[in-house]
């Protein structure tokens, strides 16, 4: 199984290195627009296509669910892939981005791999083995309750404006009972932060899997607990997500809860 985590490192750095090629090349890039306010450049694309050329060099009959490629084959194995979480940062050279890998077996996560190429920072996990920074065992905090906690989040976009309001409400709730709250843009890497103890907690809404697969795996493997807004093991379907050590988690959903929206 160590095999599989190795490529998916090998995919990662590879995707990597295709995304810091171009970093102080932005303004010649072709950008266009999924959706209003949501971008794909032709550098999430080539990254995308150096992970699966990667993996299919040694796991040719893999599936695939990658953000711009969408799903591809079917098997058991299917690789989870962002090839550029936080493009927006991206194509304004704010340096919070990343690389995501996840490989799920029979709809279990097995492996995950966040690479971060502009700190050259590799957050690795393995189901049952732990969670890694650089080869180093890394542990979500012992917080356990929202006094003195920082709290990473995401903003709704896409069509998930419509709970912008309600949005509004958790982030309020949120914010006075915290030491701070922080969007960085890359919800891989938040979720990272999560497992490495620089984020106490995180929540979004409306994120997809490719978004989610190797945190959540990652935050799991380092003592943490990962549900949707109601508590419960949909996130990767709802796209919605909360993320902390147990006790804080509970104290997180306990703020949320009042402001859910309906649908």
């Amino acid at each position: 199984m160590q095999a599989l985590l190795n490529i998916a490192v090998r995919a990662a750095r590879r995707a990597g290195d295709v995304i810091i090629r171009h970093v102080d090349h932005v303004h010649k890039l072709t950008v266009t627009a999924k959706s209003r306010n949501d971008f794909v450049s032709e550098v999430d694309r080539m990254a995308e296509a150096e992970i699966i050329q990667t993996i299919r060099e040694f796991y040719p009959d893999h599936a695939f669910l990658a953000e711009e490629s969408g799903s591809q084959g079917e098997s058991e194995n299917v690789w989870i892939i962002d090839p550029l979480d936080g493009t927006t940062n991206f194509l304004h050279g704010f340096p919070m981005f990343s690389v995501s890998i996840a490989l799920q077996t029979k709809g279990r996560l097995e492996h995950g791999v966040i690479y971060d190429p502009m700190r050259q920072e590799l957050f690795t996990a393995s189901r049952g083995d732990g969670a890694q920074l650089d080869g180093r065992k890394i542990r979500v905090t012992n917080r356990k309750n929202l006094e003195g906690a920082l709290i990473g989040t995401g903003f709704p976009y896409r069509a998930n404006r419509r709970f912008m309001q309600e949005y509004i409400g958790m982030f309020r709730a949120i914010a006075e009972n915290t030491v701070g709250i922080r969007r960085a843009g890359s919800a891989a890497l938040d979720l990272a932060y999560v497992a490495a103890g620089r984020l106490d907690g995180f929540w979004e809404l409306g994120l997809g899997p490719w978004d989610m697969a190797a945190g959540t795996l990652l935050v799991r493997e380092a003592g943490g607990h990962v549900t949707d807004l109601d508590g419960d093991d949909t996130f990767l379907e709802s796209g919605n997500i909360v993320a902390a050590p147990s006790k804080l988690l509970t104290s997180i959903l306990a703020e949320l809860r009042p402001h859910l929206p309906k649908s």
